[in-house]
């Protein structure tokens, strides 16, 4: 790999977009241009250098570091290539030990940390693209693109204040039936709950065949059996009661929204009846000259 300058890690990471950085870093490292899906590789390898260098700047590393930064990523790459993890983590250490005069010891925590929690954590990954030549199986289509299909007549459509308009009303006329819903729903829950409640209470009974219950007992099983029935018809008549004033809420907006309808278009210019309505008046007068005759 071409050494890299400390002006030349300086302008890679003043371009503000990652591509445009990428680019200017490939050809400072003198690649040839490549295809980012075939050479996968290459494209993953030109990435690591990228973020190390934007890693290192973040970190406050001087600009001749940051190029070290790069150089000490190329050599911890290459001399783990085909290593188990085990011996990946003994050659990072060794490494930082050799490039201890190189950095402070706060820039090699750092690049101890930002190895150790990527390189390290996905050092399978990058074994397996970066360590083996891999297959690339490259399927291009070439797909017809279809015009959209040809619009319905004008005289078919539908004024869009129309038709936002009914939007709303069906809307509303949803939101009720749901609440109608709602109720049948919570009948048969409750009607449910109050079976199994009964039953839990009726249960709990010592039963004996021969046993006859007595007065206070019987009282107090109807007294119990009472209170589950209206606590559930409470609960029923409190949900109704909501229920009714949301649906009477959505009758007032539709109500609301029906008064303001917009005016279906087109309208007859100058007041004159449309064709329809001429027909209907023709024959209206006919009928009435028919029962003039008659008379």
């Amino acid at each position: 790999m071409a050494l890299l300058t400390p002006q030349g890690v300086k302008n890679v990471f003043q371009f503000q977009q990652k591509p445009e950085g990428r680019e200017h870093l490939r050809r400072l490292l003198n690649w040839d241009e490549f295809d980012e899906l075939r050479d996968s590789r290459r494209s993953i390898l030109l990435d690591t250098f990228y973020e190390s260098i934007i890693f290192a700047v973040c970190k406050g590393f001087p600009w001749a570091e940051v190029a070290k930064v790069v150089k000490f990523t190329e050599e911890l790459l290459k001399e783990t290539k085909g290593c188990s993890i085990t011996e990946a983590v003994a050659i990072l250490g060794n490494k930082l030990r050799d490039y201890q005069g190189h950095f402070n010891t706060t820039h090699l925590l750092a690049l101890c940390d930002y190895f150790h929690n990527t390189f390290l954590h996905h050092y399978k990954l990058y074994q397996y693209v970066l360590g083996q030549d891999q297959e690339v199986n490259l399927t291009i289509t070439h797909l017809d693109v279809c015009a959209p299909p040809q619009p319905l007549p004008l005289a078919e459509g539908m004024d869009r204040d129309l038709w936002k308009h009914e939007q709303q009303v069906t809307e509303l006329s949803m939101a009720e039936v749901q609440k109608r819903t709602s109720v049948v729903l919570l009948k048969e829950t409750l009607q449910l709950e109050q079976e199994h409640l009964l039953q839990k209470k009726f249960s709990e009974v010592p039963m004996q065949q021969d046993r006859v219950l007595r007065r206070e007992e019987l009282e107090n099983l109807i007294n119990e059996a009472i209170h589950v029935q209206i606590e559930c018809l409470r609960k029923l008549l409190q949900f109704e009661i909501q229920i009714t004033f949301d649906i009477l809420d959505l009758r007032f907006q539709k109500k609301i929204l029906n008064l303001h309808a917009p005016v279906p278009f087109p309208l007859s210019i100058t007041g004159q009846p449309s064709p329809d309505e001429s027909l209907k008046l023709n024959k209206a007068n006919k009928g009435k000259k028919a029962k003039a005759k008659k008379k």
